[in-house]
């Protein structure tokens, strides 16, 4: 199963809708946002090619509509961190790599992603790989998560 992870689009719809499309030609299982959406309609966007949306919410994401968006269309949502499992695998998602230790601590993740940095990142610590896809905002910058193998290709075009 294949997963669309992206992060930090602040607002920028084209470049949305560009991953999307490629998202969708690729049939991904899921899309993942690791927060910084910025305007509902970065929401929108993301949920109008139908794919379920895994989410939360960023530091730019002060709109109430954002949130409220997601809680209502998206298939998973939480405003700090959220937990969820597909493909057989454990994932976590937060917006800062800071907080990893905060809300995932002592717990077993296959996968734990992030946003905030603006830079792609692949690591792994014990049985946990933890992934930063790059920032949509600032060119096409995202990530594939293949649950099968756990595995991680990162795209990038600035």
């Amino acid at each position: 199963m294949k997963l669309l992870a992206i992060s930090d689009s602040h607002g920028n719809i084209a470049n949305l809708e560009h991953v999307m499309g490629f998202a969708k030609k690729i049939r991904v299982s899921g899309v993942i946002h690791a927060g910084d959406w910025n305007t509902p309609e970065s929401v929108e966007t993301v949920l109008s090619f139908g794919i379920p949306l895994y989410a939360v919410l960023g530091n730019a994401d002060i709109d109430p509509a954002i949130g409220k968006r997601l809680k209502l269309k998206g298939k998973g949502f939480a405003e700090n961190y959220l937990e969820f499992e597909v493909g057989g695998r454990k994932i976590g998602v937060t917006h800062k790599p800071s907080d990893n230790k905060k809300y995932f601590f002592c717990k077993k993740y296959d996968v734990i992603l992030n946003g905030h940095l603006h830079s792609k990142y692949e690591s792994v610590r014990g049985i946990t790989k933890f992934i930063r896809p790059g920032a949509t905002v600032s060119g096409i910058n995202f990530a594939i998560y293949d649950t099968v193998i756990n595995g991680v290709e990162f795209v990038r075009d600035e």
